[in-house]
């Protein structure tokens, strides 16, 4: 190992190659880079300034708009930069922060889905003991687990990075710094990193998705026991929405995270849905199934 030499930085190769195409996307993912910003600014800003807004539910989804905004910013303005430089590199410290940040927000939105959903099934099912069950200083504490899991699942993954020696090749067939995507670039074998990366978010899957899967069991037969088909109607709209977050979510980001890396373009993409399309999507689905946050929304905007 003494002769060889040590890489510093990364080649970040993107999306494709032909610079037409690059033009193309750089405006593509520009706009949806500013689109993401401004849907999810807009939902932490009417949460915060209206009244009305001040439950549980809006709580949570106020933290999961700001985790919107995080998640993007972690990787677009780099892929933008390099969608428009010559030189498209990243120093193995700034793909290291990358990564980190990544999980980071990454774990810690999973677990506030999963607080969410627990959050529709006390709503739904317990309605009179609603403001009981999910009192201020437990969304609080929720809340602040969500974080403390999202930074310990990513801080040993990140760490043991630096016991990996990389002498080349530093090419990355990727848009950003994903840590399965650094492994085979390892001169030093990454098994231990790999069975640690796996093995975490496996882990906060199991954790996550039970509560989930318990709630939304749980809503579904208490929604089917409604005798009105209005009132299942409604129901069933409340908690659709999370649903659908939750869908688009978690299968494209434990697909990424847990299946052996193969190389193809469907990594890259899978990537896109996890960590952009679904912060696009998560405000256009909350604004446009919810009734109160219109309301609010057009209120703001006719003062």
């Amino acid at each position: 190992m003494e002769n060889l030499t040590i890489i510093t930085e990364f080649l970040l190769m993107g999306l494709s190659r032909n610079p037409q195409i690059q033009t193309v996307l750089f405006v593509l993912f520009l706009l949806i880079y500013l689109l993401t910003l401004m849907g999810n600014l807009m939902m932490i800003l009417v949460i915060r300034t209206d009244s009305h807004l001040k439950t549980p539910m809006y709580f949570f989804l106020g933290h999961l708009s700001f985790l919107d905004l995080c998640l993007p910013s972690v990787t677009m303005p780099k892929m933008l930069q390099n969608l428009l430089s010559q030189r498209k590199t990243i120093s193995m410290w700034g793909c290291t922060v990358q990564s980190f940040f990544l999980i980071f927000s990454g774990s810690t939105e999973a677990c506030l889905l999963s607080a969410m959903a627990y959050d529709r099934y006390a709503a739904i099912c317990h309605p009179l003991l609603y403001s009981v069950v999910m009192s201020r200083p437990l969304c609080i504490r929720m809340v602040i687990a969500a974080w403390t899991v999202g930074f310990l699942n990513s801080l040993p993954n990140n760490l043991f990075i630096y016991n990996l020696h990389f002498c080349g090749p530093n090419v990355i067939f990727h848009f950003c710094c994903e840590l399965p995507s650094l492994f085979p670039l390892s001169c030093t074998d990454p098994t231990v990193n790999e069975a640690l990366l796996a093995g975490s978010c496996a882990l906060l899957g199991f954790v996550t998705l039970p509560l989930i899967f318990f709630s939304y069991s749980r809503i579904i037969s208490a929604v089917l026991g409604i005798r009105s088909s209005g009132g299942q109607g409604k129901a069933f709209s409340t908690c659709s929405s999370h649903l659908a977050v939750v869908l688009l979510y978690y299968v494209t980001a434990l697909f990424r995270y847990v299946t052996p890396l193969s190389g193809s373009m469907l990594e890259q993409v899978v990537s896109i849905q996890y960590s952009m399309i679904t912060s696009l999507l998560n405000p256009l689905i909350y604004s446009l199934k919810n009734q109160e946050v219109k309301a609010a929304l057009h209120k703001m905007l006719k003062q």
